[in-house]
């Protein structure tokens, strides 16, 4: 961990990221550091990347809905993405605003950024470790996150699935639209797992 946290690149990063968000927002950003650099080490993931694709899942979370749909509307995106709002797009859109204004070109941070909110069918470490460390840092407080954290300490691909289904129930329960690719994520980590 010393060599990411006192890496020049990490320290040229860090002031571009927390002045593209809130003090909140920063503070979460940390904390999903940590805990992918935590996961990184134990499931032997590169730590640097997983540092980078933390620190970074967040970028364009606060962007207005304006700023995401000229990115979707210029970009090579289907056009019913416009039917999603923020929790969507802030991942699966948010990379390019990672790539375009942190000259962050790296395919594998880039992917593990897009699927940090639905997940995927097929997911690399760096992905699982995003996606899961997002829902397990240490600043997240619901009713279930200390289950989510210790099944993330023994088995990576469990709690991909234990997330996948807990997000899933929420959306229902809540009456939300359901981004394609989270259900896709289901069928693959919940029921073929």
């Amino acid at each position: 961990m010393t060599s990411v946290a006192e890496s020049d690149y990490r320290s040229q990063l860090l002031p571009k990221i927390q002045q593209a968000m809130s003090e909140k927002r920063f503070k979460h950003v940390l904390g999903v550091e940590k805990a992918a650099v935590q996961l990184a080490e134990k499931y032997g993931a590169s730590v640097e990347k997983a540092s980078i694709a933390a620190l970074t899942h967040d970028y364009a979370k606060e962007r207005s809905d304006q700023e995401f749909i000229q990115q979707i509307n210029k970009g090579n995106y289907p056009q019913e993405l416009l039917n999603y709002g923020n929790y969507i797009w802030h991942g699966l859109v948010g990379a390019d605003f990672v790539q375009q204004e942190l000259a962050i070109n790296n395919q594998e941070i880039l992917q593990a950024i897009r699927l940090h909110t639905t997940g995927a069918a097929e997911m690399s470490l760096l992905d699982k470790i995003i996606y899961v460390a997002d829902y397990i840092e240490a600043g997240r407080d619901f009713p279930i996150v200390e289950q989510a954290r210790e099944i993330a300490q023994v088995d990576l691909d469990q709690a991909v699935a234990f997330e996948t289904q807990q997000v899933l129930l929420y959306l229902i329960s809540s009456k939300k639209l359901i981004y394609p690719k989270t259900l896709e994520t289901y069928n693959r980590w919940v029921v073929n797992l």
